[in-house]
């Protein structure tokens, strides 16, 4: 039994760092000079390709940063997350609480109808998608990259499970109390719903984080530019061949990732196993 054990924590070992070794390597290349890249024989670490000494520099965010337009990409990802997922997951949460507890006519077919549109593909959906924003008057600008994002089918499903395993007399005593929908909503229901309310939260961010498609279709205006889209203009660009450039620029794509990651690493786990599948 004790080999057993030590055998499968081994080969938990050797997955992490086959899954480690290229972030590591992505981000020693990104604070190497253009030379000690092409050594003969592969490095990590950043060391000068004559000599051997240690010789990291900083030279190649400061050029994505700048002349490589990352910089105001980050700032526009940023920004663009702040406002997209706490709006998407108040539209979400209301959602998921009507579908759950407010009876309604044609309730339950109207949900069967919204689980179904999850399985056209996606793709198929930009063209109306494009249409519709820019007849809102929403396209090549930032709005464009908010609103028509602002629900998610997959986001209402997950929240409506959840809603639907707490239990109805908490809300019930506190109707009968005289409270309303919405202060049963904001004072019962979301206190009680940390768990899944932090999952949709991280995997909202980490998708819009790492968008390309929707950002390449909307926009036009580089100032409008993510990081995504940044970062794929720069591996087209004359630099794109620049390996230190490239993984300088993915690295700062990766790492607020990894950070959030890290960080709320227990409250995915936390929400994936207490959001049931009830109903």
């Amino acid at each position: 039994m004790r080999a057993r054990t030590i055998s499968i924590y081994v080969a938990l070992v050797l997955l992490a760092a086959v899954s480690v070794v290229p972030f590591l390597w992505m981000l020693a290349t990104s604070v190497k000079h253009g030379p000690d890249i092409y050594n003969k024989v592969p490095a990590l670490l950043p060391l000068d390709k004559k000599t051997g000494e240690w010789s990291a520099t900083l030279g190649n965010y400061e050029y994505v940063l700048g002349v490589g337009g990352l910089g105001d990409a980050f700032v526009n990802s940023v920004w663009v997350c702040a406002l997209l997922v706490p709006a998407k997951l108040l539209v979400d949460a209301l959602a998921a609480y009507a579908f759950a507890r407010i009876p309604f006519p044609g309730r339950d077919k109207l949900f069967v109808i919204m689980l179904a549109g999850m399985m056209v593909p996606a793709v198929t959906l930009l063209v109306p998608r494009i249409h519709v924003t820019q007849a809102l008057g929403m396209f090549d600008s930032g709005w464009g990259l908010i609103v028509p994002n602002i629900a998610s089918v997959l986001d209402i499903f997950l929240l409506r499970q959840f809603f639907l395993s707490i239990p109805g007399e908490l809300e019930e005593a506190a109707l009968i109390d005289g409270a309303g929908r919405l202060r049963v909503f904001w004072r019962i229901v979301l206190p009680l719903s940390k768990p899944v309310l932090a999952v949709v939260t991280i995997t909202s961010f980490l998708f819009h984080w790492n968008d390309l498609v929707w950002p390449l279709l909307v926009t036009n205006d580089p100032e409008l530019y993510t990081l995504p889209l940044a970062l794929q203009q720069l591996v087209a660009s004359p630099d794109g061949g620049r390996a230190y450039y490239v993984m300088a620029g993915a690295t700062l794509a990766v790492l607020p990732v990894i950070a959030v990651l890290l960080v709320f690493q227990r409250r995915i786990l936390q929400g994936i196993a207490f959001t049931g599948l009830k109903g």
